[in-house]
């Protein structure tokens, strides 16, 4: 079986900057607010780009850090809830956008946690080397499925985009993964598609298609669940939380973050986040963080990092990898 590393790092956002003060013009809140129950200080927010326009760019810097061509790539997997149509899968929209002709192309909804699961899934295929080098991407525009006038929701999310490049062979790299899900728990974290209309069927009155949340048991969950992703993931490795160097999570809100550090034992300084300055961007928020980690040399070779993420369905999942880029 091959070992999988990652080889190149990518992301892209918005330039329209919205911050809180911009916030309290539409809705009732202010920056106080926003910042004590979530850290958030601003996010990006397209003004027509769409996913795939994201994506494509994460894309292309991924890899050109990996060093590759778009012809080298044999898998492409976009990871999003919020994709430019129902078909094409934004996956073969990047593969047409980018010219990797020889790439087998689709997308995965796993909400937040969707870059993991698709990490997860192309391992497998490039670890039994079906497929050799992989481009994994996780872009929303979740502006376009927000409620601007739920101050609850609004003040948290954002558009952006990132990337990875996953490549098999001889180099160690992904060392463990773990993933969960529970569909019991839906209802927690939800946005509509469009609903059963027809010939039949008429059309619903007062239908939205924007995103609900209930905020408190979200936090519960999330907090809990950071906790035992990252010991899931360190389980049967030889390895403990004092040898990870790099904590990556999901950035969704201060708080939670830092509950997850009190439950571990752990100082807060031990996961990296960006959140003050993108928001929640679900699927993109992980490869962002990622990218923006390695760009600022924040990451040096056999560096143990640990990506951990939750989100609706519900999902959650954890992955453990020896850091590798460079190395040939």
């Amino acid at each position: 079986m091959n070992e999988v590393r990652i080889i190149g790092t990518g992301s892209y956002v918005p330039t329209n900057r919205m911050t809180n003060d911009d916030l309290s013009q539409i809705v009732d809140t202010h920056d106080e607010w926003i910042t004590s129950r979530t850290g958030i200080k601003e996010r990006r927010i397209s003004t027509g780009e769409n996913t795939s326009d994201l994506a494509r760019n994460a894309a292309l810097q991924a890899i050109e850090s990996a060093g590759i061509t778009p012809e080298d790539i044999d898998l492409i997997i976009v990871n999003t809830i919020t994709p430019d149509a129902f078909m094409p899968s934004t996956a073969c929209m990047i593969q047409g956008a980018i010219g990797a002709h020889r790439a087998v192309c689709f997308d995965v909804s796993a909400a937040c946690t969707g870059f993991i699961y698709g990490i997860n899934i192309a391992t497998q295929f490039l670890r039994t080397g079906q497929h050799q080098t992989a481009l994994i991407i996780g872009a929303e525009v979740l502006s376009k499925v927000v409620d601007w006038n739920d101050r609850n929701t609004c003040v948290l999310f954002g558009d952006g985009a990132g990337a990875s490049v996953l490549q098999g062979g001889s180099q160690k790299g992904i060392l463990s993964i773990y993933v969960g899900s529970d569909g019991t728990k839906q209802e927690l974290l939800q946005c509509p598609a469009v609903p059963v209309q027809n010939t039949y069927i008429p059309a619903r009155a007062n239908f939205s298609n924007a995103m609900t949340m209930n905020g408190n048991e979200v936090f519960k969950f999330a907090g809990r669940i950071i906790m035992e992703s990252i010991e899931k993931v360190l389980q049967n490795t030889g390895y403990t939380l004092e040898d990870v160097a790099h904590i990556i999570p999901h950035q969704a809100n201060v708080r939670i973050i830092e509950y997850a550090a009190r439950k571990l034992g752990i100082s807060p300084k031990r996961f990296y986040m960006n959140l003050d300055r993108y928001g929640n961007t679900s699927a993109a928020s992980i490869p962002l963080a990622l990218d923006e980690m390695v760009r600022e040399n924040r990451i040096q070779d056999g560096d143990k990092v640990i990506l951990v993420g939750f989100g609706g369905g519900l999902t959650w999942g954890a992955v453990l990898i020896e850091w590798n880029q460079n190395k040939k």
